[in-house]
């Protein structure tokens, strides 16, 4: 399996995969950083202020920077879990890899999770990288909460992302080709994000209650079969500890960004979200053992 796990990263430099998102990282930081420069306050210093009323305004600055952040950087960060893995079994079926790898006395379970530590591994390094780098930028420019408990438990929510889309990727490509299988992780990620957005903005602009309770029906369903997009608004809930600051930091509810606050998801939310994520694998795995190469 360590082999497995080896080669997979080895393939993933061959094919410049990772050399690709990194140039589309430093794009997203490059304009991040302009983009925190124009929301934030370079020149305050960070915790020092005439007035609490000055401090506040920074945090809540900070609020909006990182979940702009947080927002653009699971696009790249979906890019990377996806596109390394959709193809995992279909595309080296057709290209006969797996023919001549299973020829030998390896497992199909061994081979399946090697595959998946390494889409993973990688997905999660680079995932620190990019959270690292945001926080940063974010703290450079306005005022960012200092506890290591919540970066931690926000890390860990932020790159909770990557096992759940390479398992979902590797499980279609069980069933699916690898063209078709990109395109159908595409598309799901996408009605994921589409789904969050739904709700953020349409929760502040419905005053018909029977539209409301509509959008909040068809969102939690498409929330429920793609779990990516709630767990990106739960990094922030988690990381500015929103429960207990939401009485004091003035941001404006009616903002599409804002209204990212007033959906969170709840802890067991992440539970199903990792239940899923298991079962996901469980089913690919099961599914490759059966499949005829």
């Amino acid at each position: 399996m360590r082999i497995i796990w080896g080669i997979t990263w080895k393939e993933m430099l061959r094919k410049k995969v990772l050399l690709l998102t990194l140039l589309m990282t430093a794009v997203f930081l490059i304009g991040f950083w302009f983009v925190a420069s124009a929301i934030g306050d370079p020149g305050a210093q960070q915790g020092f202020s005439d007035s609490g009323e000055a401090l506040i305004n920074r945090f809540a600055n900070g609020a909006v920077i990182m979940t702009l952040g947080f927002m653009f950087g699971s696009f790249v960060l979906a890019f990377l879990a996806i596109f390394t893995s959709f193809s995992a079994i279909a595309g080296e079926a057709e290209a006969g890899v797996l023919q001549a790898l299973l020829s030998r006395p390896l497992p199909r379970w061994k081979w399946y999770a090697g595959r998946w530590l390494g889409y993973v591994t990688v997905g999660i390094a680079y995932a620190l990288l990019l959270f690292i780098s945001i926080l940063l930028i974010a703290r450079a420019h306005a005022a960012i909460p200092l506890d290591p408990a919540a970066w931690i438990k926000s890390f860990l929510l932020f790159s909770l992302a990557v096992p759940l889309l390479v398992t979902v990727s590797m499980l279609g490509s069980g069933f699916f080709s690898a063209i078709g299988n990109g395109v159908f992780m595409t598309m799901l990620y996408g009605a994921s994000w589409l789904g969050g957005m739904i709700e953020r903005i349409g929760s502040g602009l419905s005053q018909d209650p029977a539209m409301t309770e509509s959008l909040n029906r068809l969102t939690g369903i498409i929330t429920l079969i793609m779990p990516a997009d709630g767990l990106q608004r739960k990094v922030i809930a988690e990381l500015f500890s929103f429960d207990e600051l939401s009485g004091m930091v003035p941001i404006d509810v009616s903002s599409p960004v804002s209204n990212n606050f007033s959906s969170i998801p709840s802890n067991s939310f992440v539970i199903y979200a990792i239940v899923y994520t298991v079962a996901a694998f469980v089913i690919g795995m099961l599914r490759f053992k059966s499949k005829d190469l």
